[in-house]
């Protein structure tokens, strides 16, 4: 049985500073201060009509339109690009209008692309729905987001306000470092494609009553998909790249998060990706069987050779790009750094910036490897010392192999390189260096 722990549930009602500050991302074009001070009390009945008005406005509309500009994105089966789509966006948005208000409305089929999965092999399905019903996707998502994000548990972190990979990431490391190695780490087996429809609206009906509303996601679930010149209706999933998707897919896994926190499991959830961590082998067991008993009633599968318990002591796991491990001898309790798969996509974004038949002068080369390193960076900063000089040896490494073939030397940068063109004449050229980038951060949390 797993230790108790204080259960994540609904959050209770907060003071009116509070409530400002929680409720600052909302859609302003949607929700005013006598919703939001209805969706902390609480709604008569527990669910909310008289949504749909809200979701067409012409002021939500085109709040969804700039969002959908900002994200740019490809065009649908249409062909319309966001700037064609721009071009007669008051005459497009007013079309909308009067179609949702009026019930005519209805998605357009929804364009599959598949992209390579980045680090593995193989791809994965992508759906572009029309820069049209993006728009209305957004709108809808902006009109109940709040509502769910009301019941949405603590240890869910992926596309949620005020959350995301680094908080994720953070709590899993706290976790950790309580005592807990024994975890478990678990796939959901091809989970936007295996959502069951039904399920899901009954999910989603929980918390709206508006049946326009309810009619217009259910439409959004059922879009034709046009794949290689063939149309076809998917029966279950959500496809991936829908504006509306990842809240649909946090909505049908919150009652796992709610079951796994109140029955005391440490469970640290992003999207489909999932670990928990536990203080013995038989805690993890007991939470396994408890995960597989969910998913297979809600229609789900475990990856058979992804999903597994490991003992950090004797190894350790991935998550969300960083690899995480018990220290050897000698070394912190808890090491982690970026995961192998990581590190091969890191080096295969360089490697076309580093040819050593390279037409651009070392100045230009590095400042285009500059804002890839810094970001980079960014998000691994907490890796172990080594991983960094390993990187920075690696990426100078490149540029001596182009230097050197400018000069009219045969093959692979060799040590004397090294004293031809030093750390130093990089750093002088500006380089970006990681190691220097984490000492430099190691020293500031010291002060």
């Amino acid at each position: 049985m797993a230790n108790e722990e204080k259960p994540v549930g609904v959050p209770k009602a907060r003071q009116t500073g509070e409530t400002e500050d929680r409720w600052c991302w909302v859609e302003r074009a949607v929700w005013t201060e006598r919703m939001l001070k209805a969706l902390e009390t609480g709604v008569k009945g527990g669910v909310w009509f008289s949504l749909m008005d809200k979701v067409y406005s012409l002021r939500n509309l085109h709040t969804a339109f700039a969002k959908v500009k900002a994200n740019n994105g490809a065009a649908g089966v249409d062909h319309v690009t966001v700037k064609q789509f721009e071009k007669g966006l008051e005459e497009n948005l007013r079309k909308l209008h009067e179609d949702l208000k009026t019930g005519r409305y209805r998605p357009q089929r929804i364009r599959r692309h598949w992209i390579a999965k980045p680090g593995r092999q193989g791809k994965r399905p992508l759906g572009i729905p029309t820069v049209r019903d993006r728009v209305v996707q957004t709108a809808v998502r902006d009109g109940i987001e709040p509502i769910f994000e009301k019941i949405f548990a603590e240890n869910s972190y992926g596309f949620r306000p005020g959350k995301g990979c680094k908080a994720a990431l953070r709590r899993v490391m706290q976790i950790l470092e309580s005592g807990k190695y024994w975890v478990v780490d678990a796939d959901i087996r091809s989970y936007f494609d295996r959502i069951d429809h039904q399920g899901l609206m009954r999910e989603v009906a929980t918390q709206i009553a508006d049946g326009a509303v309810l009619q217009l996601i259910e439409s959004f679930l059922q879009q034709e998909v046009l794949e290689e010149m063939q149309s076809w209706r998917p029966e279950q999933g959500c496809p991936q790249g829908a504006v509306i998707s990842p809240l649909l897919a946090n909505i049908y896994l919150n009652s796992l998060d709610h079951q796994m926190a109140q029955a005391g499991y440490s469970m640290v959830r992003y999207a489909d990706d999932l670990v928990i961590l536990c203080e013995t082998q038989q805690e993890a067991n007991e939470a396994l069987g408890v995960l597989r008993e969910w998913m297979e009633s809600k229609g789900l599968e475990l990856h058979p050779e992804k999903t597994q318990i490991v003992d950090l002591h004797e190894e350790g796991f991935d998550f969300l790009g960083y690899h995480f491990q018990a220290g050897k001898p000698g070394l912190p309790r808890l090491v982690k750094w970026p995961r192998k798969k990581s590190m091969k996509r890191l080096r295969a974004n360089l490697k076309p910036l580093t040819k050593r038949a390279n037409g651009r002068s070392l100045q230009a080369i590095i400042d285009l490897l500059n804002p890839k390193l810094s970001g980079w960076f960014e998000y691994y900063k907490h890796s172990n010392r080594l991983t960094f000089v390993t990187v920075d040896g690696w990426v100078r490494a490149r540029l001596r192999a182009i230097l050197r073939k400018r000069k009219g030397l045969r093959g692979r940068s060799r040590g004397a390189d090294q004293q031809s063109w030093t750390n130093a004449y990089f750093h002088d050229r500006g380089l970006f260096s990681l190691t220097t980038a984490f000492e430099s951060s190691i020293q500031s949390s010291l002060r």
